[in-house]
């Protein structure tokens, strides 16, 4: 199977959704106070330094290490992430230093669709839409599908497709992917084969922050009687080919750059989270 050398998933800078959202469950709000549609949501002043540190620390990392393709999702406070990265670690978006190769967009990264539930924190969905709230509460995160949104699994369909045309156009290449939460949190499930309750144990327990950095790299083939570790990960299989992973939500390189690191209370809800 041909293969990545590399892939590195970076969730976009806090962005004003994601300080509007903050704001509205300490205030017990109902609504997000924001003027923009999901997909046009800004970076805030924090989530600009941050994009510029992760792309300082790419840039700084040695030859072999550092990204050949730059890829994003659509939404602005991805895209933007990706393009102050990009400028930062030594390029543009139209090619440059940092991987010789302008910055590519693909809408099967774009955010998880909320549907009628955008915009609303968890108080304001129990009280706007209980029928939805009780729905999601018995079908379960991971399986519920919002009215004119997306499940998890949804998303996770596009990834699977996303990854299969990433393989078969890339391979030997080292990919850098600016994207989302639950984006990323589907990359897992289809790279580590995560079940329903591991995935949303790691989302509630340990969600990404900010600008961090899950890195996936080449399985080293290991001898056949291999013994797995008790340390090992799901989806951890050394005698096949394929990405194992080898970091999740790392923040060196936010931490380097001196920027704040941020992200979504464990207790948070998601329905409100941009």
């Amino acid at each position: 199977m041909t293969e990545l050398a590399g892939l590195l998933l970076v969730r976009h800078g806090q962005s004003v959704g994601n300080v509007a959202n903050d704001n509205a469950r300490a205030a017990g709000a109902h609504r997000l106070e924001l003027d923009h549609r999901d997909a046009d949501t800004p970076l805030s002043e924090s989530g600009v330094g941050q994009a510029r540190a992760v792309g300082a620390w790419l840039g700084g990392l040695p030859e072999d290490a550092r990204p050949t393709v730059w890829l994003t999702s659509p939404y602005r406070r991805a895209a933007d992430t990706a393009t102050a990265a990009l400028e930062a670690a030594g390029g543009s978006a139209s090619g440059g230093r940092a991987g010789g190769t302008r910055l590519l967009t693909d809408e099967r990264l774009r955010e998880r669709d909320l549907g009628i539930l955008d915009g609303f924190t968890g108080r304001g969905i129990r009280q706007r839409y209980p029928e939805e709230a009780e729905r999601r509460d018995r079908i379960g995160k991971f399986y519920y599908r919002p009215p004119g949104g997306e499940s998890w699994t949804d998303v996770l369909l596009r990834v699977r497709y996303l990854l299969t045309d990433l393989r078969q156009q890339y391979a030997g290449e080292r990919v850098c992917v600016f994207s989302h939460q639950a984006v990323i949190m589907c990359f897992r499930v289809a790279l580590e084969q995560l079940a329903e309750e591991e995935v949303l144990r790691v989302d509630r327990e340990d969600p990404l922050p900010n600008c961090s950095v899950t890195i996936y790299r080449q399985r080293q083939l290991a001898p056949r009687q291999h013994r797995p570790g008790r340390h090992e990960s799901v989806g951890h299989h050394p005698g096949s080919a394929g990405l194992e992973l080898h970091s999740y939500a790392d923040t060196t390189a936010v931490e380097r750059g001196h920027a704040p690191t941020t992200r979504e209370s464990p207790s948070g809800n998601e329905e409100a989270a941009r």
